[in-house]
């Protein structure tokens, strides 16, 4: 990170401590190992990200992956548990899940 004052770095920072609070089973989030190391992690590239000879946003590149990949991971999880396989439905159960109301139905 080129400073974690910079605004691109903080917010995605925040996004991924966002992320972290909606996946954690603990209500503190300083309680989170990993939590703690992203903030290390942060803290350590706070001052270049040059020091593994990288390119020039490659710690922030990896931070907004790893954001996007939390994210996806819990959208991923709350689809499947909302449409995963229950058995057979009605063709009224299927229509009002994706959305549609059966020809008798009143509108």
């Amino acid at each position: 990170m080129a400073s974690i004052s910079s605004k691109t770095a903080l917010t995605t920072l925040r996004q991924l401590l966002s992320e972290l609070r909606k996946q954690s089973s603990s209500p503190k989030l300083a309680e989170n190992q990993m939590a703690r190391y992203i903030l290390s992690q942060y803290r350590k590239y706070q001052t270049t990200d040059q020091q593994l000879c990288k390119a020039a946003d490659e710690m922030h590149f990896r931070a907004k992956s790893y954001c996007e990949y939390l994210h996806n991971a819990r959208r991923y999880r709350e689809i499947n548990t909302e449409f995963k396989g229950k058995g057979e439905r009605t063709v009224g159960e299927t229509a009002n899940m994706v959305g549609f109301k059966m020809p008798h139905d009143p509108k």
